[in-house]
C-alpha cells in the first residue's frame, strides 16, 4: 500500500511540581473528565488548546486553576516539539529554597550552538552537560507555579529549532 509516511512522535516527558487536573468539584462525571483528558492529550496545536479551552469553558464553567495549570503542560508539550527537549524535570534545593528545571535533549536532534543564546540569555543561571545524554539545567529562585510556567516556556522559546 502506498501512503503517507509518518514519524512515531516522540513522547515529552514532564515531571514538575506542578498541581495538574482535573478536580472532581468542577466536573463530577468520570465519562464528562475522562473525555476532556483524552481530548487535552490529543491536542497539537495551540489551536487545537484554544478549541478545547473553550469547550470546557462553554460546558462547565470557568476553569480552576489545576486545569489551566494542565493545559500549560499541554503547551509545554507542544513547545517541546517544537525544540529537540524530550524531558522536563525539576528538582527542588530544599535548604536553599531554590528550584532546577532539568531540560534533557534528544542526542540526534541537539545542537551544541544554542548554548550560545542561552548563555547570553541566562548566563550563570544554566548549567550544560552535552554528554550521552545532553541536559541543560536552568537554576531558579523558589518560583510559584505560574511563575515556573512561564520560565519553561520562555526557555523552550529560546531554544526552538528555526
Amino acid at each position: 500500500m502506498k501512503g503517507i509516511e509518518t514519524k512515531p512522535e516522540t513522547d515529552i516527558q514532564i515531571d514538575l511540581d506542578i498541581t495538574s487536573y482535573i478536580p472532581d468539584t468542577y466536573i463530577e462525571d468520570s465519562s464528562e473528565k475522562i473525555d476532556i483528558y483524552q481530548k487535552i492529550a490529543l491536542c497539537r496545536t495551540e489551536e487545537d488548546i484554544a478549541n478545547v479551552i473553550d469547550e470546557i469553558i462553554d460546558r462547565f464553567g470557568n476553569m480552576p486553576s489545576e486545569l489551566n495549570n494542565l493545559l500549560e503542560i499541554a503547551r509545554i508539550k507542544q513547545l517541546c516539539k517544537k525544540t529537540a527537549v524530550i524531558k522536563i524535570t525539576e528538582k527542588k534545593n530544599r535548604t536553599t529554597g531554590s528550584q532546577n528545571v532539568v531540560f534533557y535533549f534528544d542526542k540526534d536532534k541537539y545542537n551544541p550552538s544554542i548554548i550560545t543564546l542561552l548563555l547570553k540569555k541566562y548566563g550563570t543561571k544554566i548549567k550544560f552537560s552535552t554528554g550521552v545524554e545532553p541536559y541543560i539545567t536552568l537554576l531558579l529562585k523558589n518560583q510559584n507555579e505560574e511563575q515556573l510556567v512561564k520560565e519553561i516556556k520562555e526557555f523552550l522559546n529560546v531554544v526552538e529549532i528555526k
